[in-house]
């Protein structure tokens, strides 16, 4: 049986566990909304926070990928099929 590719799609819910200060586990929960550059070398996640993580709810958490330590899939959003790259040059 051939096994499913996983992969981080935009619209899902997820719970993130990632490094916080010295011995503190964070946890991020919310609907992931894309990548982001944090440095030439760092890239990180993008969660808009949901309604557990109170007056922050609807902000939006950068992660940083070396921090994570786990993702949780709440809901997975099916994903967006990919469409065929069309030629950004003609040639004569």
């Amino acid at each position: 049986m051939k096994e499913k590719e996983i992969e981080l799609i935009p619209g899902s819910k997820y719970v993130i566990y990632s490094v916080g200060s010295e011995k503190e586990i964070m946890q991020t929960s919310g609907t992931f909304v894309g990548y982001s550059y944090l440095s030439k070398d760092e890239g990180g996640i993008c969660i808009k926070m949901d309604s557990s993580h109170g007056p922050k709810e609807g902000l939006i958490r950068i992660i940083p990928i070396s921090m994570i330590l786990a993702i949780d899939i709440i809901e997975e959003k099916k994903p967006k099929k990919k469409k065929k790259e069309e030629a950004t040059h003609y040639f004569s």
